[in-house]
């Protein structure tokens, strides 16, 4: 007999959930990956966590619901229209700092952080400046992606673009590397 799993949400996903359809953003993590980071979340307890790519903060929720009361979580999006949707119903959790800057400016002005949790959500950290965003993990910290599969929101060409990232992922010594064809496909490494 198999029995049904019932998946505990955050407090404030279905809210942030209604405003993001409203909004029309359409690149929100999946439901399985935001589930996935939640769990990888709490393996770091009094961590200090990094999210490029805020969108409308959806898997920031999920994020939050994993750490304990001792960790942080950075959560950056270049687009104010899509941030402010997380503002409003995260800002109360002060384990969260949102910031509006271009993710590509953000890493050049704070890439001496360490970092025990790395999620890259959109270009910089992931086809940009990858080994920017690496060398800010801390020996055993997590770096996760997603969308590594093909979506169909993928422009001409991207497929090539995410073949290179998965083996310069592989080709890494630094990295022990998981590629999981779930979800949407995510590859999950820790740093050596």
């Amino acid at each position: 007999m198999t029995e049904k799993i019932n998946q505990l949400f955050p407090a404030a996903y279905n809210k942030i959930m209604e405003a993001t359809a409203a909004s029309g953003f359409t690149m929100a993590s999946d439901i399985l990956t935001c589930s996935l980071l939640r769990t990888l979340a709490a393996t770091k307890p009094g961590g200090k966590l990094l999210e490029l790519g805020t969108g409308t903060g959806l898997s920031a929720s999920w994020i939050l619901d994993g750490m304990d009361a001792a960790s942080s979580l950075v959560s950056v999006d270049s687009d104010p229209a899509f941030i402010n949707i997380a503002y409003q119903y995260l800002k109360e959790d002060q384990r969260l700092q949102l910031v509006t800057v271009d993710g590509g400016e953000w890493v050049a002005t704070n890439r001496e952080q360490k970092f025990d949790y790395i999620f890259a959500d959109t270009w910089h950290g992931k086809y940009l400046l990858l080994a920017e965003v690496l060398a800010m993990l801390k020996p055993g910290a997590l770096y996760i992606i997603d969308d590594m599969l093909p979506q169909p929101n993928w422009p001409e060409g991207h497929a090539e673009k995410a073949d290179k990232l998965i083996q310069q992922l592989a080709e890494r010594k630094d990295l022990v590397l998981t590629k999981q064809v779930w979800a949407t496909g995510i590859i999950i490494a820790v740093k050596k």
